[in-house]
């Protein structure tokens, strides 16, 4: 494994050693792909021309080769990630802040995920990975990749069939809020379903995640619905001053975030489409632009404590 970097010279090295071993995987996939592949075509072609025995034995062997080659670079490959994101990514978060840590292993656990109640649904199928925390002046945060899905169960005349449909692909943040919260406030993208929602908790208040509240800001309003099951706490949390700066880094998300405020964090929910903090494999590492996607992710994570204004103690802590 590779060791900790610490200077501009120790990075170089470290860069330089990688894109050795990227090569060589690289290099261990397209060949043994192409061997697959070929593999493949040849007992596609010995079907075609009446099944020959010799063809078809050969053209197994090369698929059990090409594969059994493939997994032995496995252990390479485990090499180059942990250095990736161990070495040149934890020497590029320092950069922003000496606090910052990425943890390939531990992520946002789907107990965790669930308890947030960022969302309506709870997952069917989770995954998480590549949480990184750390401190941004005196206020702790932390952000993992997330994939939640829900299925569905349709019986038609072939048979039972499944469907699979995201709850959340992309990122959940969450951050120490420096207040005990007595209820739950949610605040969630404003669409058809969320509006239809909002109207039965209105008429029904036992609905869900509580009664929707009702707060004057028209911008803020356009785009969310809130529910608390502590309407005084709700407002006590949603300033004037909050509900902007929630607007604000809405319009910097590529699509609208969900929060919630709970126990005593703040969780946000970024759907994204891209995976972050992989290293790549056809593309060279000895470039400029290497950790740009993964680094203003994490810049982004970070400067939302300062957006929120979570560094100003408004409370304190029960």
């Amino acid at each position: 494994m590779a060791p900790p970097i610490n200077d501009a010279a120790t990075r170089q090295q470290t860069l330089t050693e990688m894109e050795v071993l990227r090569k060589e995987i690289y290099g261990i996939k397209i060949k043994n792909y192409s061997i697959i592949g070929l593999s493949v075509l040849i007992l596609i072609l010995s079907m075609v021309l009446g099944g020959l025995i010799p063809v078809i034995i050969l053209g197994i062997a090369g698929i059990i080769y090409g594969i059994v080659m493939i997994s032995k670079a496995g252990a390479k490959e485990a090499q180059y990630r942990y250095s990736y994101k161990h070495s040149l990514l934890a020497y590029a978060l320092k950069n922003i802040d000496e606090s910052l840590r990425i943890d390939d292993v531990q992520a946002l656990s789907e107990e965790e995920f669930t308890s947030s109640q960022l969302f309506a649904k709870e997952p069917d199928r989770y995954h998480s990975e590549d949480q990184v925390s750390g401190f941004s002046g005196k206020t702790k945060f932390s952000f993992s990749e997330v994939h939640a899905e829900y299925k569905t169960v349709t019986q038609t005349k072939n048979g039972r069939r499944e469907d699979w449909y995201d709850i959340l692909k992309g990122v959940v943040f969450f951050a120490d809020f420096n207040k005990n919260f007595n209820g739950t406030t949610i605040v969630r993208p404003k669409d058809f379903g969320t509006a239809f929602g909002a109207w039965i908790a209105t008429a029904l208040p036992i609905f869900g995640s509580g009664e929707v509240v009702k707060l004057e800001n028209p911008n803020f309003d356009q785009n969310f619905v809130t529910y608390s099951n502590d309407q005084v706490e709700a407002r006590y949390i949603l300033t004037p001053a909050m509900m902007e700066r929630i607007c604000e880094l809405n319009e910097r998300s590529s699509e609208t975030i969900s929060l919630s405020f709970t126990g005593s964090l703040v969780y946000i929910a970024f759907p994204l489409s891209g995976n972050y903090f992989e290293p790549p494999f056809s593309r060279t590492l000895l470039n400029d632009t290497l950790l740009q996607k993964d680094i203003e992710l994490v810049q982004f994570m970070y400067d939302i404590i300062k957006e929120l204004d979570l560094n100003t103690r408004i409370w304190g802590k029960n």
